[in-house]
């Protein structure tokens, strides 16, 4: 006959200490990842510094925000103007890498940039993914079309209208035109172009880069920016979620250039009186927008 053992179970109080165990390990583990993670946000300033660089995401085919200019070869801007007073504030030297609509957030979360300057519009949709600075630059969101064509709204009900994948104008003008043919191309002066070879009867983005477009296209005189208006479109810096200090630091930057007159004098640079591309400036850097 075979006798029957039973093996002696745990104790309660030594089942309790052994999960109370890995229940400390666990929020250890937790608490580390926390700590690295706020820790590795928190440096985003520290990491500039070190490495002694700004690297900006810009636009390099949008004047008069970014565009390589035709002698020295570099990318110059609206936008980049801003981008050298920020690094000048961090005592760093400046690297701009081309964006485009489609790709800047992408570039930005994969820490292949540091920030986003390039005529981004700030929204609640974005800002979910991003962290942005008050507005630097208020536009509003129209359209280039041939001279007489477009008087009202209701005259682009049906049209192809060009405008850039990606963008805040691309969701607009489908908000604002369910019945017309929106065409998205990868970049503005694309769908310029097929403005000027009548595959488009409109192009759509804000009015300040319109301004912008219209100013270089070679037959310019037979269109126009009419005053039809869809959207207000504030434009913001873009860094990535939860760095703190170089959202602060940005702030306290477009504040100061406020301030001292330096924010309208680079305005005056780039849509003044003179300029290819003159607007009037009806905003200041505040801490409302």
């Amino acid at each position: 006959m075979f006798a029957l053992t039973q093996s002696k179970s745990p104790s309660r109080s030594h089942l309790n200490s052994a999960r109370s165990g890995r229940l400390t390990a666990a929020c250890f583990a937790v608490l580390a990842s926390l700590v690295f993670s706020a820790s590795a946000k928190a440096d985003a300033v520290a990491d500039i510094k070190r490495k002694g660089t700004l690297v900006a995401g810009v636009k390099d085919s949008l004047p008069p925000f970014g565009y390589i200019d035709e002698k020295s070869r570099e990318i110059v801007g609206y936008d980049i103007d801003f981008v050298k007073a920020i690094a000048a504030k961090l005592g760093v030297k400046v690297e701009l890498k081309p964006v485009t609509s489609a790709s800047r957030i992408a570039m930005l979360t994969e820490k292949n940039i540091d920030m986003i300057v390039a005529t981004m519009t700030k929204n609640p949709e974005r800002a979910q993914q991003v962290d942005f600075s008050h507005a630097y630059f208020l536009t509003g969101q129209k359209f280039i079309a041939a001279k007489g064509k477009v008087k009202t709204l209701k005259d682009l009900e049906t049209a192809r209208i060009g405008t850039a994948k990606g963008s805040t104008s691309e969701k607009n003008v489908a908000a604002a035109l369910p019945k017309a043919n929106v065409l998205s191309f990868d970049d503005y002066p694309q769908a310029v172009l097929a403005l000027q070879q009548g595959k488009v009867q409109a192009v759509t983005t804000d009015e300040a880069i319109l301004a912008g477009l219209l100013a270089k296209m070679p037959n310019k005189e037979k269109f126009e920016i009419p005053e039809v208006k869809i959207s207000d479109e504030p434009y913001g810096i873009a860094m990535r979620k939860g760095e703190k200090a170089l959202v602060d630091l940005v702030n306290q930057t477009l504040l100061e250039m406020e301030k001292s007159g330096e924010a309208g004098k680079i305005f005056e640079k780039w849509f003044g009186p003179q300029s290819a591309s003159p607007l009037k400036r009806t905003f200041k850097i505040t801490t409302e927008k």
